[in-house]
């Protein structure tokens, strides 16, 4: 197969630099989100786009909430799920994902998803889908029809608190409503949910020991 050199333009010197070589992607489609998907077991981030993260909910106009995040990665899958796809890699984000231009049947799947009102184009990286955003807004259909959290500030509101500033200190020190001390281990169940707020006088511990000797119980599940 052959491979392909990608290179991008540095803009403070004008100068190519060689990001990264590999070789086509072709495969089978595995939708994880709206802007993420398996190629052929490759895990791939559709080029210029983003939706919708899956947990994230939208409001409808009455203000009613509603999972706009399943429904796109279910409209997605319904266009695209188990087809043929080919994909022209671009770079690489910072999770080591594939950064990917993607085709079924000569269709640009990026620019299918945001003219379905599924995604918006991603400006901080690319502009090659603001025209098709905007058509989608016009006939107000999709995402448009609703009230939408920009995706990436979703990412950031839902990090904060849930990311530990130390990587060796990962146990959640939680207060809850009762005003129980609770500490959750990576694993458990409300691990991934349970942010961190300081103000309130919850904390990071770095081990299991240090948690308990500051009287934190552990959580049950």
């Amino acid at each position: 197969m052959r491979v392909i050199l990608f290179c991008v333009w540095a803009a403070a010197t004008g100068l190519p630099v060689v990001s990264f070589a590999t070789p086509g992607l072709v495969g089978s489609v595995r939708v994880i989100d709206g802007d993420t998907i398996d190629v052929g077991g490759t895990r791939v981030r559709i080029h210029g786009i983003d939706a919708p993260e899956t947990a994230q909910t939208c409001k409808t106009e009455q203000g009613q909430s509603w999972a706009c995040g399943k429904w796109v990665a279910a409209q997605v899958t319904t266009l695209f799920g188990g087809r043929q796809a080919r994909c022209e890699a671009i770079t690489k984000d910072r999770y080591d994902r594939i950064v990917a231009r993607c085709f079924v049947q000569g269709q640009d799947i990026g620019h299918v998803i945001v003219s379905e009102g599924l995604a918006f184009a991603y400006r901080k990286y690319a502009t090659d889908y603001v025209l098709a955003e905007k058509a989608a807004a016009v006939r107000e259909i999709g995402l448009h029809a609703s009230r939408v959290q920009n995706p990436s500030q979703f990412r950031q509101t839902r990090a904060i608190g849930r990311i530990p500033p130390d990587r060796n200190c990962k146990i959640k020190g939680n207060i809850s409503g009762a005003g129980g001390h609770i500490f959750h281990k990576p694993g458990q169940r409300y691990y991934e949910r349970t942010g961190i707020r300081p103000e309130k006088g919850e904390r990071w511990f770095c081990s299991v020991t240090e948690a308990r000797d500051a009287g934190w119980r552990a959580a049950k599940l």
